[in-house]
């Protein structure tokens, strides 16, 4: 797909954007530390399966007892893959970031985009309030106050209790259905004023867009003045096309 923007203003739907964002920031964050805490932990496995090995090899029995794999190591990974996936679901939203195809939606304008937009966030919302049903139904299976860990179900190898996990997903899928329905605020708003750049949606890029923020990605400066000013008129009057909403 292509590359997407968010724009903001002062009004309850930017600021109720930007508020949102900030958790789903923080949790994108907490997602991006465990991705380095599985990496880590995946180097300590393999270097302590390998030094074992060769510790053994060479006789060395006194430092093979301290090496060897991360104990439950499958377990652990099994556990925090979900986890890192489900962090940063409405995050992912919010800056257009998950898979579809833009070819047919590329080539609409106007009210026929924001209507189309705003009939898929419906369609997902509807799917995601399935799914939250169904989720905590099967973390509900899985939870027993009067169990050990309070937990019907565990791991294979260490008896991780699963149920935490479990939670995590209705709970991420709910705020991935609150992200949902602001965007489908946003998108009737700018379906009614014929908005041509709304706030709170993630807006397709041109090419130059993309390019533009890769570059500020990198080199940290702010190239959306230099876009603005080349957009501008022949007196250097730049600006981004379209107002924002009331």
């Amino acid at each position: 797909m292509s590359g997407q923007s968010v724009l903001e203003d002062a009004s309850p739907a930017s600021r109720a954007d930007r508020a949102l964002y900030r958790l789903e920031q923080a949790l994108t964050l907490g997602s991006g530390i465990l991705i380095l805490a599985v990496m880590l932990v995946s180097v300590v496995n393999i270097l302590g399966r390998k030094g074992k090995e060769k510790a053994l090899d060479w006789g060395w029995d006194g430092i093979a007892a301290f090496l060897g794999p991360v104990p439950g190591f499958v377990d652990w990974m099994v556990t925090a893959v979900p986890v890192i996936a489900f962090l940063g679901i409405a995050g992912c939203q919010r800056l257009g970031g998950h898979i579809r195809m833009d070819i047919l939606v590329g080539q609409l304008k106007g009210r026929a985009l924001w209507l189309f937009e705003m009939v898929s966030c419906l369609l997902m919302l509807a799917l995601c309030l399935v799914l939250i049903q169904g989720s905590w139904l099967h973390f509900e299976r899985s939870f027993d106050f009067a169990a050990p860990l309070w937990s019907r179900d565990s791991t294979i190898d260490i008896n991780l209790p699963v149920w935490p996990v479990k939670l995590l997903v209705p709970v991420m899928l709910g705020l991935l259905a609150l992200r949902l329905c602001l965007q489908i605020w946003a998108y009737w708003r700018a379906f009614l004023s014929n908005a041509e750049r709304p706030v709170a949606v993630p807006l397709i890029e041109t090419a130059a867009e993309q390019a533009a923020h890769e570059a500020e990605s990198v080199s940290g400066a702010d190239v959306d003045a230099e876009l603005e000013a080349g957009n501008g008129d022949g007196n250097g009057n730049g600006g981004r096309p379209g107002g924002s909403q009331a």
